[in-house]
């Protein structure tokens, strides 16, 4: 998909700090629709994405060009931390639209809309990076899974905002300037990067009391999901994987969300069966296969069980 084409969001919500999503497209001021494009970096056409990709750059650079506002977007495969070190932004994720002052870290995974209207004279940084960069070692992956279960606000003490503007800037000073060992003093400084912004989720996290430690299986679940809905695997292979038992994963999900696992695996799969049905002009036999059925006949009686409607009179309406 390029940028002249749009997309609409169908959100689940999700978040150390709830956000709530709406049907159609997004908006950033209500009662004005904006299509919503894919974009490598704003503005720009999306791309096969490198599995390397990393970019920075101020908040200044792209937004001044734009009148300090940057329309709904979204991304593929790539994973974007806004980092709010001096004003004030409106920021809208996924349907939903909040204030957020400095110092501040906004977590954006792949295909989360959002876009930012900044006060003029807002400083900070943006940070690209694709999302295969982040899994690079094992000891990772349980810090960082919860950052790609969802969009996050997380609110930063000035000593921590302190450190993140020392690490952006000397990742700024090195992706700028090509010298000898460029790519292992990267790799350190995202990595230390990442790590204070996933200190900064579990302090969230923490502060919402008892609940802390369902709510984080909740959101490690929620980034297993967006890895491996479309293999349509069954709840045991979840628990398996996140290596709790199935009973202890119910209890986690109907506790945070009010849904069981199947039902979160089974609404990711019909956003994307949505998103499919509207935007892309295929036969929806083909669809079905994309999404991981085996036969168009049961897509079909799963599709209308969960929505009242058939893919077909789905498709009809969302035109």
């Amino acid at each position: 998909m390029d940028a002249a084409k749009e997309i609409r969001y169908f959100s689940t919500g999700c978040g150390a700090v709830k956000i709530l999503g709406q049907s159609g497209p997004a908006r950033l001021d209500a009662g004005r629709s904006i299509p919503v494009p894919v974009f490598s970096l704003y503005g720009e056409i999306a791309g096969a994405t490198d599995g390397e990709f990393l970019h920075i750059e101020e908040i200044v650079t792209r937004s001044e060009i734009y009148n300090w506002e940057i329309e709904p977007h979204t991304h593929r495969g790539l994973f974007q931390l806004l980092f709010l070190l001096v004003g004030v932004a409106e920021v809208a994720l996924d349907g939903g639209k909040h204030a957020l002052a400095a110092p501040a870290v906004v977590t954006v995974p792949q295909g989360t809309i959002h876009g930012f209207r900044f006060h003029p004279g807002t400083v900070g940084y943006v940070l690209t990076l694709a999302e295969a960069r982040i899994f690079n070692r094992p000891e990772q992956q349980t810090l960082l899974a919860p950052l790609l279960a969802g969009p996050h606000l997380l609110p930063a003490s000035p000593e921590v905002a302190a450190r993140l503007r020392g690490l952006l800037c000397e990742i700024s000073i090195e992706f700028n300037a090509p010298l000898p060992g460029r790519a292992i003093s990267l790799e350190g400084l995202v990595a230390a990067v990442l790590t204070l912004v996933a200190r900064l989720h579990l302090t969230a996290v923490h502060a919402q009391g008892p609940a802390s430690a369902q709510i984080e299986l909740v959101h490690r679940l929620q980034a297993a999901i967006e890895r491996l809905y479309l293999s349509h695997a069954p709840i045991s292979f979840y628990a398996r994987e996140l290596n709790v038992t199935e009973s202890r994963l119910n209890r986690a999900c109907r506790a945070i969300t009010g849904s069981s696992p199947l039902e979160m695996i089974q609404n990711r799969l019909l956003l994307e069966a949505r998103r499919k049905l509207i935007y892309i002009a295929a036969p929806i036999s083909t669809l079905a296969y994309e999404l991981g059925f085996e036969d168009p006949a049961y897509f079909w009686r799963f599709f209308k069980r969960h929505t009242g409607m058939t893919p077909s009179e789905f498709r009809v309406r969302g035109r």
